[in-house]
């Protein structure tokens, strides 16, 4: 069972976690913040207009440089998404291995 109230997801949570909730029909959406893409990584820019049609339940994992942000604006960003589960990526960008695999 995925705790989906936790606050920060590692990448390997992230990749683990994408992967069983997508067998369960659930979309997990990696969203970069800072206009700066993560090599290897499919992401969507921060639109909330889009994100806001993403199917109900979806989970957003909301990136930065450090990670430390995106973590700071998970209140902002819940207020924004009421029907959607969002989460942080612990470390942000700067500590993505695009080498990691599960």
């Amino acid at each position: 069972m995925i705790d989906l109230s936790v606050d920060e997801w590692t990448q390997r949570e992230f990749m683990t976690n994408k992967q069983v909730l997508a067998q369960q029909g659930i979309k997990v959406i990696l969203v970069d913040t800072i206009l700066n893409p993560i090599e290897g990584a499919e992401a969507i820019v921060y639109s909330p207009p889009l994100l806001k049609h993403e199917p109900q339940g979806s989970v957003f994992v909301f990136y930065c440089d450090t990670g430390k942000a995106s973590k700071e604006r998970l209140g902002e960003f819940r207020a924004k998404f009421p029907d959607h589960v969002c989460i942080s990526l612990r470390g942000g960008r700067g500590y993505w291995r695009k080498n990691l695999t599960l």
